[in-house]
């Protein structure tokens, strides 16, 4: 199959597997759009949002959709690193046996990760990128597709550990979860009050995600629009001849070329759900808020003022 056909065959599957899902989930349709683009670009994501929006559920719905497996990992700040890795225990022969933890899932949801201490954290941070753990010296691949959605609430920062800025940047997107519409809020109140339960169908196998992440990387991207990205990113950082005024005067920090790569692939994903055959610079601002919004390192005044990293985004349209 050529890859104009494959895409073709993408936007059609792409669109089966978002009404799978709309049979649990009701609106946070921007959200689920950027999860999945976060999963077919083969990047990790952080959703932030306060409890009770059904988070879990959302990510157990496209878990279960997609065909793959999913587990749950609850931070606290007595969890250890061995407890969402595994660990070697003597078996009946004494010999060592490695009990492989949590983190060995196709998908994985870091249930308030910023409420485990550092130590923790890096340990998931080790899977995201190497895509493989090392426990007592020994190196165990993980399972693909492999994606990790992690989740943090904007309130109740007492007890809380904040990711450091370069776990932060392992992370493709920073999802915000706003709170459903009055008409969205009555129907998530009627199909949760009634006793009738949807199940969701596997519509998707683990290989067949593969193949599409790799589709997804042979879209040709030009020059221009690849020049656009990383401009965008250089001008997040306050140093840069190019930086604007607003970035020089309320930011710290900018974005590094992660932030470059990660924008062009999910243009890529973007475009291609939407059916295009290239990306442009309208799919390249279609997922900056998201991709940028964690990696520029607000000042003082900024805070003082309160200048949002999505006006910051903006200015650099």
């Amino acid at each position: 199959m050529s890859d104009v056909a494959a895409i073709e065959q993408f936007v059609k599957r792409y669109n089966h597997l978002k009404t799978e899902i709309a049979k649990v989930i009701v609106g946070q349709d921007e959200v689920i759009d950027q999860i999945l683009i976060s999963i077919f670009s083969g990047g990790h994501s952080l959703l932030i949002g306060v409890p009770g929006l059904a988070k879990t559920l959302m990510v157990n719905t496209i878990a279960q959709a997609l065909g793959l497996d999913f587990k749950r990992i609850q931070f606290t700040p007595d969890l250890m690193p061995s407890d969402i890795l595994g660990s070697e225990i003597l078996d009946e022969d004494r010999h060592f046996k490695f009990i492989k933890g949590p983190i060995f899932a196709n998908i994985i949801l870091a249930d308030e990760i910023n409420r485990t201490p550092p130590k923790t954290q890096a340990a998931l941070l080790e899977a995201m990128q190497e895509r493989a753990v090392t426990v007592a010296g020994h190196h165990y691949k993980l399972s693909l597709p492999y994606f990790v959605l992690a989740t943090q609430n904007p309130i109740e920062q007492e007890g809380t550990y904040p990711l450091p800025e370069a776990q932060l940047d392992r992370f493709m997107f920073a999802i915000n979860l706003g709170y459903p519409s009055f008409e969205e809020e009555v129907q998530v109140v009627k199909t949760t009050t009634a006793d009738e339960e949807q199940k969701v169908n596997a519509l998707f196998t683990a290989q067949e995600i593969i193949d599409f992440q790799h589709l997804i990387r042979r879209i040709p991207v030009a020059d221009n629009v690849i020049e656009y990205a990383v401009s965008m990113v250089g001008k997040t950082r306050p140093d840069s001849p190019s930086a604007t005024d607003l970035v020089k005067t309320y930011i710290d920090w900018g974005a590094g070329p992660r932030a470059s790569q990660n924008l062009i692939l999910a243009a890529k994903t973007h475009a291609a759900i939407n059916g295009k055959f290239s990306p442009d610079m309208e799919n390249v601002q279609a997922v900056a808020h998201s991709i940028l919004r964690h990696r520029i390192i607000k000042n003082y005044k900024a805070e003082a003022e309160g200048i949002t990293e999505n006006q910051i985004i903006e200015n650099l349209f």
